[in-house]
């Protein structure tokens, strides 16, 4: 078995140095960030993903930055037990198979050269498909170099993932996985024939972002929206009503077990044979990835889960870029 991340859980770094949706202030953030980082290691989660796009305005790429960081201060025998994913975005000036190689290297000295996979963040199958697989080529050339061990993608559909596989394949590359929107309030990749059937019949991972739905999956019903920054909290005005039975549903099934409504929605995508990755930025974050890795949903909680979250109208906003 490749060395990932396969139906455990995994943490996301969207939020380090992201002024715009999550508020991140250095002077109050950082060291919680820190604390966060080393608690979140200690209990088991298996990988962190990062990107160089990360962090808003001046501090693009803050999150490649803090990380790299945490991670340069572990002792080697746990820094070689998780896995270091990070994202490169194929902006239009990034172009031909070397396009990327530069932005490459500037993650790898944010990282301080600690970095395992690389994925291509967004597919461009949309407005500029020509871009792609050169792309893709030169990240498979990294591989064959030996200047990185995995490569993945990222917001790329069933049709365009088994295109992009079987090319990588003619290569003897192994695309390692592929990271995607999935929760309770964005279930489609769980559809037949969808990505999550495709990517289990071509032996790829799926890392599941935004599990808990920016945390609107986290939150009990009648929640109303509080401390949130303006477009997070347009968001959440925008799906707690339509997710107040769901959200009932994930109570129900927290207080018969004894667990939190956020395992809930964690433990349903592991049910569903994903790797969550919820983005963590305190210390209390952790406790609920760590409990959920005790524990699975039953058939019956996951049917439920599923009834429920198919009669939710309103669904989170899918990712403009997110191929066929």
């Amino acid at each position: 078995m490749i060395r990932g991340c396969v139906t455990g859980i995994g943490f996301g770094t969207w939020a380090w140095g992201n002024q715009l949706l999550w508020g991140y202030n250095a002077d109050i953030d950082d060291s919680s960030l820190e604390t966060t980082f080393q608690q979140a290691v200690a209990a088991g989660l298996c990988l962190v993903d990062t990107a160089d796009s990360y962090g808003t305005g001046l501090l693009n790429g803050r999150s490649e930055e803090l990380l790299g960081a945490f991670l340069s201060a572990m002792q080697p025998q746990d820094r070689a037990k998780l896995t270091v994913a990070t994202k490169l975005a194929p902006f239009p000036w990034r172009l031909g198979r070397r396009g990327l190689v530069k932005a490459f290297l500037a993650s790898q000295r944010r990282l301080q050269g600690c970095m395992d996979r690389v994925q291509l963040h967004w597919s461009t199958a949309r407005y500029a498909p020509w871009q792609e697989r050169p792309l893709l080529d030169g990240l498979a050339d990294l591989v064959e170099q030996g200047a990185v061990r995995e490569i993945g993608v990222s917001n790329v559909g069933p049709r365009r993932l088994t295109l992009l596989h079987r090319h990588l394949k003619d290569r003897g590359i192994p695309l390692t996985s592929i990271q995607v929107q999935f929760s309770l309030l964005a279930p489609e990749p769980r559809q037949p024939g969808g990505l999550l059937e495709i990517s289990r019949d071509l032996g790829i991972d799926v890392l599941a972002y935004s599990p808990l739905a920016l945390g609107v999956l986290a939150r009990g019903p009648g929640w109303t929206p509080q401390g949130l920054t303006p477009l997070r909290g347009g968001v959440f005005r925008r799906l707690l009503p339509a997710s107040e039975s769901l959200r009932q549903t994930m109570v129900s099934i927290a207080e018969a077990r004894g667990v939190t409504q956020v395992q809930v929605a964690l433990n349903w995508c592991r049910s569903h044979g994903a790797c969550p990755i919820p983005g963590l930025r305190r210390p209390n974050q952790v406790i609920d990835a760590h409990q959920a890795l005790m524990w699975s949903l039953s058939a019956d909680e996951r049917t439920r889960l599923d009834q429920s979250s198919a009669e939710v109208t309103v669904r989170m906003p899918e990712n403009p870029f997110q191929s066929a």
